[in-house]
C-alpha cells in the first residue's frame, strides 16, 4: 500500500501556514490512497507500474518543498489539475565534439512513451542525498542514478562537479497518447554535462539513442510532425526557448547559468 503523503506532512496540524487551496490538494491524495494502489496501473508495464510508487518532492510555486507523494499521485490528471507540483530535472549531455545525446522513451513508458526527448529526464526522489538543496546536489545525485539506471552510464563517468544547474522551468503537459488519467506538472532543473561516455540502454526505459549535432536537432524538431516523430512537451519548450543559445555557449556554460530564475511556461 502506497503511504499517504498525510503520514508525513499533515496541512491541518501546521496551524495556518497552509491555505485552503493546498489543503484541497493533500485531501485529494488521501482520497485516492484508499483506492486500490493497482486499479489504474492495471495492464501496463509491470516494471514502469512498481517504478510508481517511488516519492518525488512535492514544491510550491517557488520551489520550495512542501512535502511528498509517491510517483503515481504526482502524475495523475485528477492532482494535476488541483494544483500538485513535484520537483524534476532534465539532462543534457554533450560529447566532446559537442553533439548531444537524445534517446526516444520506451513503449513500456506511462507517459509520454515512444518520444524523443533529451539525455535523461526524471525526478529527485524523497530520501535524505536527494533532498539536499544546497548547490543543487541532492538533484544532481538523482541525475547520476538516473543516467545509471536508463543509459547505463556509470557514476564514475559522470561526476557529480561536473554536472552544471543552469536554471529552473515550470512546465504542465497533458499525457500524449491523450488519455485523461497521466499528466506532468515539474519544477524542472536544467543540468547540463559535458562527457565521452559509455551508453548501455536499459531496453524498459529507453528504446534508441543517437547523438545530434545543433543543425541535426533542428532539423528532427521542425520535421517531426510531418515526419510523424514525437517530440516530449518538456525538451520541444527547452529547444524553442533556451536550448540553442546554450548550446552555443557549451564550452562557458557557467556564463549561461541562472539559478535564481523559474522561468514559467505555462
Amino acid at each position: 500500500m502506497l503511504r499517504s503523503i498525510y503520514n508525513h506532512f499533515h496541512p491541518l496540524a501546521c496551524g495556518n501556514k497552509y491555505s485552503l487551496f493546498q489543503r484541497g490538494v493533500f485531501c485529494t491524495a488521501r482520497k485516492l490512497q484508499r483506492m486500490s494502489s493497482d486499479d489504474i496501473l492495471n495492464g501496463l508495464d509491470e516494471i514502469q507500474a512498481k517504478l510508481m510508487q517511488e516519492e518525488c518532492i512535492l514544491v510550491d510555486k517557488d520551489d520550495n518543498n512542501i512535502g511528498f507523494a509517491s510517483k503515481k499521485t504526482c502524475h495523475l490528471l485528477e492532482n494535476i489539475n488541483k494544483g500538485m507540483l513535484h520537483r524534476a530535472f532534465s539532462v543534457f549531455l554533450f560529447n566532446t565534439k559537442g553533439e548531444l545525446l537524445i534517446q526516444q522513451r520506451a513503449s513500456e513508458k506511462i507517459t509520454f512513451p515512444d518520444h524523443f526527448t533529451n539525455t535523461c529526464c526524471s525526478h529527485p526522489l524523497n530520501i535524505p542525498n536527494e533532498l539536499d538543496e544546497n548547490e543543487a546536489i541532492g538533484v544532481k545525485r538523482a541525475a547520476q542514478r538516473k543516467l545509471k539506471h536508463e543509459l547505463g552510464i556509470e557514476p564514475e563517468q559522470v561526476p557529480l562537479q561536473d554536472f552544471h544547474f543552469l536554471t529552473r522551468m515550470l512546465y504542465k503537459a497533458e499525457n500524449i497518447p491523450k488519455d485523461n488519467k497521466w499528466g506532468e506538472y515539474e519544477m524542472d532543473y536544467i543540468l547540463f554535462i559535458q562527457r565521452d561516455v559509455d551508453v548501455a540502454i536499459n531496453p524498459n526505459e529507453v528504446k534508441s539513442y543517437n547523438y545530434v549535432s545543433s543543425q541535426e536537432l533542428k532539423k528532427l524538431i521542425d520535421t517531426a510532425d510531418s515526419q510523424g516523430i514525437l517530440l516530449t512537451p518538456w525538451f520541444k519548450l527547452i529547444a524553442e526557448s533556451f536550448l540553442y543559445q546554450w548550446w552555443n555557449k557549451l564550452d562557458h556554460i557557467e556564463t549561461q547559468a541562472d539559478r535564481e530564475s523559474i522561468h514559467r511556461m505555462i
